[in-house]
């Protein structure tokens, strides 16, 4: 991953005595330069301990190496074309953001994207500093079928219109500026106004697997709570977002309780699931398509719903299960959208289809 050599720094437009104040000075990383049918690309830590840069799902952690005796640490990563991923890095048992590249996701985390990778509209930069305002419409939601207290916040856009329930809703809140994105989509005339909500998981792997709960909850909970909130909105053309598990989940409330859910856009859902899949060494090596799979065999009528799908190209071994529950949804009579992202497993990846997706399902 590396080479050495006084030129190292130079060949990314660098100059400059790595370490020094110059050197550092409006640095802003990573940097990128073509590499055959990919890229090589730089990242720099400032500091005097070793640390490592640690993806979020696509590659194993990269130890930083030290340039002399200086503060100035790096690392050569060999990227694929087309890719955008989520990082960090690591130093004894503490995770940091990237503090010379602007986009960041939360506070202790950074987004990369190679110089190919296409551009997320509508998202605006920002840093690991920044402080993302919240909705002002804060419900407390006490649930009796799944127990425990939780915050719901709401948000109309554009003065507000069919819910949006945004599955695993802290992170669009805390990490990545959902809020922000929608206002920008709504305002640009790409998706007619909406009300989004906001739905944290307590415990995903309980609550976003093939079960009825959450959705009874939702129905005969959550749903009237927004209702009686006062924000304005339209629950009679209801879209759920969701990824990875969330996304099976969305997948498996458009099956099970299609009076509820008619509409919804899927990232990188979790098709892979069995009620033991959780347990195995290998839970993506199971079934094709996993339990969602198998009840679309049945070929149940879902001429009624419209299915946005969407996975991160270089998530290889998800592609075989996501392709054949696309086709099989499409075989039942689902309305189907099936596209691929720049990305591996990685919310900073499923942005703009979440933007464009959510557009589409509302038709």
């Amino acid at each position: 991953m590396s080479r050495v050599g006084a030129d190292t720094f130079a060949a990314f437009g660098l100059s400059g005595e790595p370490g020094t104040d110059t050197f550092w000075a409006g640095l802003t990383t990573p940097l990128s330069i073509p590499d055959g049918d990919g890229w090589t690309t730089l990242f720099l830590r400032r500091g005097s301990r070793a640390a490592s840069l640690v993806f979020e799902s696509w590659s194993e952690p990269v130890p930083l190496r030290r340039w002399g005796d200086t503060d100035c640490w790096y690392a050569e990563v060999r990227m694929p074309a087309r890719l955008r991923v989520t990082y960090q890095f690591l130093v004894d048992d503490a995770a940091y953001a990237d503090p010379c590249n602007p986009a960041g996701a939360g506070g202790d985390r950074s987004v990369a994207a190679t110089p190919d990778a296409p551009a997320q509209p509508h998202w605006p930069l920002v840093g690991a500093a920044d402080v993302l305002p919240l909705p002002r419409t804060r419900l407390r939601w006490t649930s009796e079928r799944l127990g425990g207290r939780r915050t719901v916040r709401v948000h109309p856009v554009g003065g507000g219109g069919p819910l949006v329930l945004l599955l695993d809703g802290d992170d669009w809140l805390y990490l990545h500026p959902a809020t922000a994105a929608f206002d920008s989509a709504v305002a640009s005339g790409e998706m007619p106004p909406v009300t989004l909500v906001f739905l944290p998981a307590k415990d995903r792997g309980a609550e976003f697997g093939c079960r009825p709960a959450l959705w009874e909850a939702v129905r005969d909970e959550l749903l009237p709570l927004v209702a009686g909130s006062g924000v304005p909105s339209d629950p009679g053309r209801t879209v759920v977002a969701g990824q990875s598990l969330g996304g099976l989940s969305a997948l498996y409330a458009a099956l099970e309780f299609p009076d509820l859910v008619s509409r919804v856009a899927c990232q990188s859902a979790s098709l892979w699931w069995t009620p033991d899949a959780a347990e195995s060494a290998d839970p993506l090596g199971g079934p094709v398509g996993g339990t969602l799979a198998a009840r679309l065999r049945a070929r149940p009528d879902l001429s009624g719903l419209r299915l946005a799908f969407d996975v991160g190209e270089h998530e290889t071994r998800m592609l075989p299960h996501c392709a054949l529950v696309e086709s099989l949804a499409e075989q039942a009579g689902a309305t189907v959208r099936v596209s691929r992202s720049a990305s591996g497993h990685d919310r900073a990846g499923w942005r703009h289809a979440l933007l464009r997706d959510v557009a589409w399902a509302l038709g």
